[in-house]
């Protein structure tokens, strides 16, 4: 062993994206140069992936970024990602910071630590993404149950309370041989569930001028690789084509994750989305007609400037009316240099905590639905390779969480299994079929 390694941390925070980048970026730095260490531990080096989604993000971020200073204060201290592109003076204001690198030049990390030592004043890299049509390959490997792999960056969606595009830029994809090649990659690792992730992956083709669908006819010929989950798409990219094919290819799992953010059209209206209430009810139907069992998500926000008590009772007994099988609930929150950010009709705290809370119920009660129209059912389930006070866990092809008694001999593995009761903590318990 070589005890001239510096050892380094890995930190991510936010979406699946950013866990396949951190990977990603974690392959980069050389063995014979680094040792890497979990982030509990004391490190010479310091690499925090970051979010800025929400204000609450960005807490987060500065948060992580002053514990990790605090824990070593000699460490070098690297953030990077989205909240580093914008807002890289607002970070290199954190005393202790000493390297900041924006969206693209993350990548590069390596170039940037030849001298990997505590500075006087932070250095901030950063370009104009706008000046770019960079696409960072991108899967996670750490995880020996399943792999994020990378489809998608950027958007050119322009809705109202995001700040993604100025984070990452114009939709871009590489072309489908590329990805195949990195699912074959991920087979090689003995990792059975890709979980395909972007910024707006239903937008893929941009770049190629293919499609979404034909990235995944591409991919469920991959030897080696048993599932992929679909993380999250678009309601108007939701294609007939693409619920078909997961009707029909055991390899996409009956699982659909789709942004929705509110039930009233004319709150979708001020939030310049690109689809009406009608679409994504339609998207429902037509998931249930081809697939009764799958599993549906949906995102919402709640307190949206314009919206009325009237507005969020009509999304809530719009979604109340729809079979979906949880809810991702959102408070809104304001956004510098967004169009929300300026639109009148501000909703309180307080109201904004009530709404929400309502949401939620909501989603406990569908999700307890879901469960229990589940029960008795046979399904296949990837074990995962953590155990946890006794008992192995893994998730069902339409996202139902189940455990079992401890067996290392599943651990890794698809098997056939039987849904038998609810557990307490809102899991199934099973009975092994095969």
């Amino acid at each position: 062993m070589n005890i001239n390694k510096k050892k380094v941390a890995f930190h991510t925070l936010g979406c699946k994206l950013n866990f396949a980048e951190t990977s990603t970026i974690s392959r980069s730095f050389p063995e014979d140069r680094f040792e890497k260490v979990t982030a509990r531990e004391k490190a010479d080096i310091y690499v925090i992936n970051t979010c800025s989604v929400t204000d609450t993000a960005d807490r987060k971020c500065r948060q992580a970024i002053k514990k990790f200073i605090h824990q070593s204060p000699d460490a070098f201290i690297i953030v990077a990602g989205c909240y580093a592109q914008l807002k890289p003076q607002e970070i290199s204001a954190i005393r202790g910071v000493d390297l900041v690198l924006g969206i693209n030049e993350k990548f590069d990390i390596a170039s940037y630590i030849d001298n990997p030592g505590k500075r006087a004043k932070p250095e901030i890299h950063s370009c104009d993404l706008s000046s770019t049509d960079r696409f960072n390959a991108s899967f996670s490997a750490g995880d020996r149950t399943r792999s994020f792999l990378k489809v998608q960056d950027g958007c050119d969606y322009v809705c109202a309370y995001c700040t993604i595009p100025m984070a990452r830029g114009a939709s871009r994809n590489p072309d489908i041989s590329t990805l195949i090649y990195e699912a074959e990659t991920i087979a090689g690792r003995r990792i059975k569930e890709i979980v395909l992730t972007g910024v707006n992956i239903g937008d893929f083709g941009k770049s190629t001028g293919d499609s979404f669908y034909d990235l995944l006819l591409g991919l469920v010929k991959v030897d080696g690789i048993e599932r992929y989950r679909i993380s999250s798409i678009e309601p108007n990219l939701l294609t007939d084509d693409i619920i078909k094919l997961a009707s029909s290819n055991r390899k996409i799992l009956p699982h659909f994750h789709i942004p929705l953010q509110s039930g009233s059209n004319k709150i979708l209206g001020l939030m310049r989305r690109r689809y009406n209430r009608e679409v994504f009810s339609d998207r429902i139907k037509v998931i249930k007609d081809f697939i009764p069992g799958a599993g549906i998500g949906a995102d919402v926000i709640v307190g949206f400037p314009g919206e009325s008590a009237g507005d969020f009772g009509e999304t809530y007994d719009f979604l109340e009316g729809l079979p979906l099988s949880y809810l991702h609930v959102f408070t809104f929150s304001e956004r510098p240099g967004t169009v929300a950010s300026s639109l009148p009709g501000k909703v309180s705290f307080e109201e904004k905590e009530s709404r929400s809370k309502k949401l939620l119920s909501l989603s406990k009660q569908k999700h307890y639905a879901f469960l229990t129209q589940n029960l008795g059912n046979e399904e296949s389930v990837l074990f995962e390779h953590t155990k946890s006070a006794g008992m192995i866990s893994g998730y069902t092809g339409n996202y139902i969480r189940v455990e079992h008694p401890w067996q290392s001999a599943l651990a890794g593995e698809v098997k056939k299994v039987r849904l038998t009761d609810i557990a307490h903590n809102d899991r199934m318990n099973i009975e092994l079929i095969d």
